[in-house]
């Protein structure tokens, strides 16, 4: 699987798990150059609290378009350590 955005490939990996329709990658899988550091958080009844990364891919940046539970609750203990896309970041294989 591929994560795209502003024609970069931004993360790539065989080994992603999907929840509700949505690829997480390894963190491993993911070109660090591209992320930074967000302050935004949300909450999942089953999965726990979200944090966020922003991409940056030249001069755009998308703010929010990358997410990950650092402590998923043990329902979702199989993403832990991965990163999933939305925003108008497309994933395909």
């Amino acid at each position: 699987m591929k994560a795209i955005w502003n024609h970069e490939i931004i993360a790539e990996s065989d080994d992603t798990v999907v929840v509700e329709g949505n690829h997480y990658f390894p963190e491993s899988a993911l070109r660090r150059e591209f992320f930074a550091p967000s302050d935004q958080k949300s909450s999942c009844p089953w999965k726990g609290v979200a944090s966020y990364y922003d991409l940056v891919v030249g001069d755009r940046k998308n703010a929010g378009a990358a997410w990950y539970y650092a402590e998923p609750k043990p329902a979702a203990a199989e993403i832990k350590g991965r990163v999933a896309f939305w925003r108008g970041v497309e994933v395909s294989a």
